[in-house]
């Protein structure tokens, strides 16, 4: 069996597809491409497809990653352009690796995130900034489907700065201020979102967007102690060229 790795994106009126909807939408494609996939054993088999980290409802991103399992060898280039053919526009396919050892979740432990926060000021924002990144603790509260729980959204957030209006083009949208957070986020348990990211600037600086805020993930991997994010799927393009034939 021929194990693949892939990464898409989720652009544009996508970012509300959740995650359910998407793994409906990714598996009718299999079949419409015919992939060769394959199939776990028992009374009710399933596609051989598993997910990482995958980005909440109402997000976009640039880095969302699956593996499949093949019952026969394809070319990652072809399966690529055959998947993505076969979605719909803005669930785009980016790229597909075959895998090599290890797991795919245990390369990833930390993600990039841009927040676009249309209305805020970026002098507000850098202020609110510094006030949570000053605090030891942000306790922040989300109703999960055990009921409301209470975490801590300072400690996971590895970096986190406000892009001065300046260094951002554009720094205004629709004539609108426009700040522009960059966040990068370990994982943990339970794991903290963007969304209670800004609910901790709001705790600890009343900041408070006018208009809901556009977020994207921008890259997810192993945070490093320079503050790097190593790219999940590197070490599978290494071992491609290295097991690749010679000319």
């Amino acid at each position: 069996m021929q194990r693949i790795r892939l990464r898409y994106a989720k652009r544009g009126p996508m970012r509300f597809t959740s995650h359910r909807d998407f793994a409906r939408a990714f598996e009718r494609a299999i079949l419409r491409a015919g992939v060769p996939i394959a199939y776990s054993q028992g009374f009710t088999p399933h596609p051989k497809v598993s997910y990482a980290s995958a980005a909440p409802t109402g997000v976009a991103s640039e880095a969302e990653y699956l593996e499949i399992g093949l019952r026969e060898r394809v070319d990652p280039a072809q399966l690529v352009r055959a998947l993505d053919a076969a979605l719909s526009p803005g669930l785009d396919i980016l790229e597909a690796v075959e895998a090599g050892g290890g797991s795919l979740a245990d390369r990833i432990d930390a993600s990039a995130w841009r927040i676009e926060l249309p209305g805020v000021p970026a002098e507000d924002a850098r202020h609110a900034v510094e006030a949570f990144l000053a605090a030891a603790e942000v306790p922040v509260e989300r109703l999960t489907k055990q009921g409301r729980r209470t975490m801590d959204a300072r400690s996971p957030v590895a970096h986190l700065t406000a892009t001065h209006a300046a260094d951002v083009t554009p720094s205004e949208v629709d004539g609108v201020p426009c700040a522009i957070l960059d966040l990068v986020v370990r994982q943990v348990t339970p794991s903290v979102r963007p969304d209670d990211v800004l609910s901790g600037l709001r705790a600890a600086a009343n900041l408070k967007p006018p208009v809901p805020p556009r977020v994207t993930r921008l890259a997810q991997g192993m945070l490093t102690a320079q503050g790097d994010l190593v790219d999940p799927l590197a070490a599978d393009r290494e071992m491609a060229v290295i097991g690749a034939p010679s000319p």
